[in-house]
């Protein structure tokens, strides 16, 4: 059975090999790049279901590489794993702001960035399951978890994956408070190393874009986060 294509995208060779022989195994096809301005070109040409996005490259780096995809209508949902020697928590706080998925610091062990690819995968296959109950409304808000849509009064609203998820997550248990780190669980994967801080940027973000009905996302001081009752 095929499996999703893959973008590699790193300016040291000998990364982009590791990788390589990592996902072909798992029977993914790849695609590789060495600069961010390749990048871009391959990702619209090509339109891979995931791209692994090295930060630090030549010319354009990966946070312009993921500004530019995520605002371009053909690339904005090709999920993103940043790939980064930096570790710094700035780093990875922007690049989940414009819309990445996760990340990696390196060095890393190949079995986790599988991992990681996986889960991403599968969580979109779950999102557009059309079940029972993937159809939410909440006013004027309509949360359709199929065709990965929020609408407010009709009009669509551009959410990052993150914030899609985020939105259905505590959509789907109103009134229950969750912590930072359980809403992490959910839709990264249990022990998934991220910081709190990524999960406010995200609630900020979501926010923002809901207007009117920001508010629903309520903060319980000292805990975490709930969607109104």
């Amino acid at each position: 059975m095929a499996k999703e294509t893959i973008l590699i995208v790193d300016d040291e060779e000998d990364i982009i090999e590791l990788i390589k022989y990592n996902l072909k195994n798992e029977g993914y096809s790849i695609l590789t790049a060495l600069t961010g301005e390749q990048a871009i070109k391959i990702a619209k040409q090509s339109q891979p279901d995931l791209m692994v996005l090295d930060l630090m490259l030549p010319g354009i780096d990966g946070l312009e590489v993921t500004k530019y995809l995520k605002n371009n209508e053909q690339t904005r949902d090709m999920p993103i794993v940043m790939l980064t020697a930096k570790g710094e928590e700035s780093d990875i706080v922007t690049g989940l702001e414009l819309g990445a998925n996760d990340y990696i610091s390196k060095p890393f062990s190949p079995k986790v960035l599988v991992a990681r690819i996986r889960a991403i995968f599968r969580r979109r296959r779950n999102n557009t399951m059309d079940t029972p109950g993937s159809i939410k409304q909440e006013g004027d808000m309509t949360i359709d978890r199929a065709r990965h849509v929020v609408k407010i009064q009709g009009n669509a609203v551009d959410l990052t994956l993150s914030e899609f998820e985020l939105l259905c997550f505590l959509a789907d248990k109103k009134g229950w408070v969750f912590t930072r780190g359980q809403i992490v669980d959910a839709i990264r994967g249990e022990n998934y190393a991220v910081t709190e801080r990524s999960i406010d940027v995200v609630i900020v973000g979501l926010r923002k874009k809901l207007k009117t009905y920001a508010s629903i996302i309520e903060t319980v001081r000292g805990v975490g986060y709930r969607f109104k009752e």
